[in-house]
């Protein structure tokens, strides 16, 4: 994938960023925000190298915890300058089913892996290595990855892939960009923003057939401001509503 210098000056980001996202959940007569979540990032020292740390909260409203509780906190360590993974962990409470995972990334072996701890209320507990790219990622990682692609090379309608690594397996998707669009974010306000989609993996949730539509600011904090991804069972939103510590101006933000 085309991307801007991963030197820690050229990023899109900075420790210090919060994002906060209201989540929304659309089936039949089913049409309110069901959750919340936040994204953070910090400056740490992963194994005597400076390294930042991203940390991902999503829960559902105590209403929704009556019908379907989830509970989501993802854990990812990458260097800060390159992006590159170096730990992952995932502990996940998902109406009944729980899943954690625990990811080193070991590129000094011979043979570069992940190794993987890893509990499923259905598998129990299993230890296991998985395969390992320079271009393979965890979710949030993934993320940050994303958001300094160069956009002024990127050719619009071409799928440009990506792998990362959940649970026991490691999986290729696929970005695809839109252009430019202007949209109305509610509560939030009027903004100018790139449109691209993510190609989903057909699971327990997703559709496999259909991608994953984001929206992110059209200025140099390439912030994600809304998201649509249709589910097996109706479609979930999620939409930006607080952000603090942008490294850059939030010039793409055209009204409030």
């Amino acid at each position: 994938m085309p991307v801007r210098a991963l030197s820690e000056d050229k990023l899109a980001f900075q420790a210090g960023e919060k994002l906060d996202f209201v989540l929304h959940y659309r089936w039949g007569a089913i049409n309110s925000d069901v959750g919340h979540g936040t994204v953070e990032l910090d400056n740490v020292r992963f194994n005597g190298k400076d390294a930042f740390l991203c940390s991902v909260y999503g829960k559902t409203t105590k209403f929704f915890d009556l019908f379907f509780k989830v509970r989501e906190d993802f854990k990812s360590w990458f260097t800060r300058d390159g992006l590159v993974p170096l730990k992952f962990t995932r502990d996940t409470y998902e109406g009944g089913y729980e899943a954690r995972n625990t990811y080193l990334y070991d590129r000094t072996s011979a043979e570069p892996h992940i190794s993987a701890d890893l509990y499923s209320s259905k598998r129990g507990q299993r230890s296991m290595e998985l395969p390992l790219t320079p271009c393979t990622f965890d979710l949030p990682s993934l993320f940050f990855f994303a958001r300094n692609m160069d956009f002024d090379v990127v050719e619009p309608g071409r799928k440009y892939p990506m792998t990362f690594a959940i649970d026991d397996d490691v999986f290729n998707v696929y970005f695809i960009l839109y252009g430019r669009e202007t949209i109305r974010v509610k509560g939030f306000g009027t903004v100018k923003t790139i449109k691209f989609a993510a190609k989903l993996l057909e699971g327990e949730v997703f559709k496999g057939e259909e991608d994953m539509l984001i929206w992110v600011t059209d200025d140099e904090n390439r912030l994600p401001v809304y998201f649509e991804a249709p589910l097996l069972v109706g479609k979930a939103t999620g939409r930006m509503t607080a952000y603090e510590g942008l490294k850059h101006p939030f010039t793409s933000l055209v009204k409030q």
